[in-house]
């Protein structure tokens, strides 16, 4: 488990707070104005009710095996929120207060976040292609299991996580949005698009947490985004699994499939890794000590050694058939 440093963390923290109230409506919206998952789901209280369930259920036939696969794996991934809630809630001991700024975006956050799993879990019950009880079986084990993703209780590791997270969410859904209306399923085709846009404007924000957390200590940022990348990020599912089998076992394969279907792969990783090196301004970033300036450089040089082994890595073969869907 990592240290908290007394003293450095907590005063950038309180630092960070201010502007945590201050520019939160640029990253979030205000609920009046939001989407929610019953404007794009066939409403029960009309005679419509069971034709729109037909044609939701005749577009979702066309969709292949690898992307009900992935769909279904991004869906438990959030729905798993009450993980991720619990740890953000712990990253910051600086204050308790329920209007201070950290307090308020943790809230904020969740709150739009939780639509996201609402309206995935809701398509794919109506689908009619789900094994729901595995689904949800999964979905509890993650939760249960929580995820060890190495940072601690440290903000710094934290944040640098998310940035990175939030990005890659981004990119998953909307490559499910990209596919799904190649296959002619519009409404998932939306779906994930909107909630990819969620992702992007939560991206940013955590980025830019860590942008004013540059300011005041770079030095140990610096270290922080290095010791994370020498980890590797690891996907918030790691641990997931199906109904009676171990922890982790079902990741590969859901990772497998997201490959197979140009989803997320390695590249994208080292492509999100890039972006991070440009809008921190790494690699001209001044007045490090010495342990900084390695970390610096180590990172700079990173992603031309990834992609290396990035572009070496073959795509994985269909081997395996899941609990959650069925035929």
């Amino acid at each position: 488990m990592i240290e908290i440093p007394v003293g450095s963390r907590k005063e950038v923290m309180s630092y960070l707070e201010p502007f945590m109230v201050n520019e939160m409506a640029d990253y979030l919206k205000p609920v009046e104005e939001m989407w929610q998952p019953a404007d794009f789901l066939p409403d029960a209280s009309k005679e419509t009710f069971f034709d729109e369930v037909r044609d939701l259920q005749g577009s979702t036939k066309e969709l292949s095996y690898d992307l009900m696969a992935v769909l279904i794996g991004d869906t438990i991934t959030e729905e798993a929120l009450p993980t991720y809630e619990s740890w953000l809630m712990m990253v910051n001991d600086v204050s308790r207060n329920e209007q201070g700024g950290w307090m308020k975006w943790v809230r904020a956050w969740t709150a739009e976040e939780n639509r996201h799993g609402d309206l995935l879990n809701k398509y794919l019950y109506l689908s009619g292609r789900v094994n729901m009880r595995e689904m949800e079986a999964s979905t509890q084990y993650l939760i249960q299991d929580g995820f060890d993703i190495g940072t601690g209780h440290d903000p710094y590791r934290n944040f640098i996580y998310t940035s990175f997270q939030e990005i890659a969410t981004n990119i998953s859904h909307r490559r499910v949005a990209q596919l799904a209306k190649q296959s002619g399923d519009k409404l998932l085709s939306k779906i994930c698009g909107l909630i990819a846009a969620d992702e992007a404007r939560h991206a940013k924000a955590y980025k830019a947490f860590i942008s004013k957390a540059y300011e005041v200590d770079a030095n140990e940022v610096m270290l922080a985004f290095e010791d994370m990348m020498r980890k590797k990020i690891v996907m918030p599912a790691h641990f997931l699994r199906e109904m009676g089998t171990k922890i982790g076992s079902a990741f590969g394969h859901f990772t497998d499939a997201a490959q197979r279907l140009g989803v997320y792969t390695a590249v994208d990783y080292v492509d999100i890794l890039r972006n991070l090196i440009e809008d921190w301004n790494i690699e001209s970033m001044k007045d490090l000590n010495e342990s900084g300036e390695k970390a610096r450089d180590y990172i700079v040089a990173l992603p031309d050694r990834l992609i290396r082994i990035a572009d070496r890595i073959k795509v994985p073969q269909m081997e395996y058939k899941f609990s959650w869907i069925y035929g």
